[in-house]
């Protein structure tokens, strides 16, 4: 794989993982009134398992049948973070822990596992991620096959996103006691990271264009 493009993957899959949303309220939830958080954060896990394989199933049909798929979703990927970039700044200074509205089932491991996938297998955020931004972190010049490489990404955000959601479950108790504006600071810095990586991919793409008919 690209080393730089999987960089950056690593670096716009953690921004999202760390952006408050669903799932964080329900990882927050569960560290709250669970006594074990790991069936949660697996069922989180498991739905973006779930868009891994349907991703890779599809992606390298569509990019063979359309050769200029690939730079069409590039730019899409890049709209989509400027996108939500703009919107997590503007909602920065009203994020906050809350676990209120997290659906929570003690005493029910199973249950809260199916719940978990749920969560993240409906998730707006998570489905446009799939659909719009892996595939612009493929390289169709790699030694590795299409699907290799998007399974990989795919599988590298559940990691990332299973160790982040691990992170807020173990320590949220600690931040709703002394530290009520931690959520503005890692909302306000994801929000800007997102833009940059936004701006920089779809100046990538346009700029040749603009440069050739000059």
């Amino acid at each position: 794989m690209n080393p730089q493009l999987f960089l950056a993957f690593m670096l716009v899959a953690v921004s999202l993982a760390c952006t408050p949303g669903v799932d964080w309220a329900y990882s927050i939830s569960a560290g709250l009134r669970q006594r074990s958080f790991v069936p949660a954060v697996a069922g989180l896990c498991s739905g973006y398992v779930i868009h891994t394989v349907l991703m890779t199933a599809g992606l390298a049909a569509l990019l063979a049948g359309v050769p200029g798929l690939l730079g069409w979703l590039t730019v899409a990927g890049a709209a989509y973070l400027l996108w939500l970039g703009f919107g997590t700044i503007r909602s920065w200074r009203g994020a906050s822990f809350s676990a209120e509205g997290a659906v929570v089932q003690s005493g029910n491991q199973l249950r809260t596992f199916f719940q978990g996938m749920g969560t993240s297998g409906i998730n707006p955020k998570g489905l446009l991620f799939f659909v719009a931004l892996v595939p612009q972190f493929v390289s169709p010049e790699a030694a590795l096959p299409v699907p290799v490489q998007s399974g990989l990404l795919g599988l590298t955000f559940v990691i990332l996103a299973g160790l982040v959601y691990t992170g807020v479950a173990l320590t949220s108790r600690k931040l709703l006691a002394s530290r009520p504006g931690a959520a503005r600071v890692v909302t306000l810095a994801s929000g800007i990271i997102m833009i940059g990586l936004g701006a920089v991919l779809l100046t990538e793409q346009l700029l040749p264009i603009l440069v050739s008919r000059a």
